[in-house]
């Protein structure tokens, strides 16, 4: 995708985010078009399906494959930000580097090769810079929202009421860890109790979903019917009655799914239900937000403080 810059406008800086994930590893490029609102562009966004989490999660480490694999990517996406004349960028690791045993080892290795430096940040961590992506929009919203962001090897939850965040929570639940069954029993008694008291405490809870796999089924559930704004929770059984007893390749073929999108969708439309029917949230509203997007509000965040505004 080309940029196009008017020479009688003032040029605005661009920004990248690497989101290091237990199954995909993105770079998402974007452009500043308006300092006032503030207004992006998206620019470039690469996915490159590593799926470091079923090395991680079965074998405790990252193989010497994937490692490779890793800094010459890395080494890709170096290139790519200078293509685009990208003004900063963060890259952020987060469940399976978070958990290997050689996590900061390839971190090391791949600061050495390919001149990026990875963050591994916790579950918290990620939870708020999803949250933070969004400030601005819930800003005067009443009523009770949860952001629900569903990934290979964890679930990041925000709730906000009345436009005001009232927690962050992460659990160790994600569609790599529940491919591989190594989820423990202990963590999803966890979540459904936390969802249970929240539901009491904020009652009418609203889903915000965010994700890649949540992204897919709500376009399934819309091509079915295209008068959808919102995806109903019903609509989501429906669909996930529909996929379950499907072959990964039997997936792919009705729905024209990639290969790593075809075996975790089923875990991660497992997972947006058990919350929404603990919540008893009837819809779930997809904006098409992620961690990335969270990445380069924080760096645009950065520089307005420095600029001292």
């Amino acid at each position: 995708m080309t940029v196009m810059k008017n020479d009688t406008k003032k040029e605005y800086p661009a920004y990248a985010a690497i989101d290091i994930g237990s199954n995909a590893v993105r770079l998402l490029i974007k452009q500043l078009e308006d300092d006032e609102r503030p207004l992006f562009s998206k620019v470039l966004l690469v996915r490159v399906p590593l799926r470091l989490g079923f090395d991680v999660f079965s074998e405790g480490r990252i193989s010497s494959k994937k490692e490779k694999n890793m800094v010459r990517l890395m080494k890709a996406f170096r290139h790519l930000m200078k293509i685009y004349d990208v003004e900063d960028y963060r890259a952020c690791a987060t469940s399976a580097m978070r958990d290997s045993e050689n996590g900061r080892e390839i971190m090391r290795a791949v600061e050495e090769k390919a001149g990026i430096r990875i963050d591994i940040i916790d579950g918290q961590e990620e939870a708020r810079m999803i949250y933070n992506n969004h400030v601005e929009y819930m800003k005067g919203r009443k009523g009770n929202f949860m952001y629900v962001d569903v990934g290979g090897g964890s679930t990041e939850i925000n709730l906000l009421s009345d436009g005001e965040l009232v927690c962050s929570r992460s659990y160790n639940i994600g569609t790599v860890r529940i491919l591989s069954e190594v989820v423990a029993e202990s963590e999803w008694k966890r979540l459904k109790s936390d969802m249970k008291d929240l539901a009491i405490s904020y009652p009418g809870i609203n889903i915000i979903g965010s994700g890649g796999n949540i992204n897919k089924l709500f376009k399934i559930v819309k091509s079915k019917d295209n008068r959808y704004s919102r995806m109903p929770v019903s609509a989501l059984r429906e669909i996930y009655g529909e996929l379950k007893p499907l072959t990964v390749g039997q997936r792919m073929e009705k729905y024209a799914l990639k290969p790593d999108r075809a075996d975790v969708i089923v875990p991660a439309a497992e997972i947006f239900l058990t919350i929404a029917e603990i919540t008893g949230a009837g819809f779930i509203y997809v904006p098409v937000i992620g961690l990335a997007d969270g990445i380069i509000d924080g760096l645009y965040q950065k520089r307005r403080r420095a600029a001292g505004e």
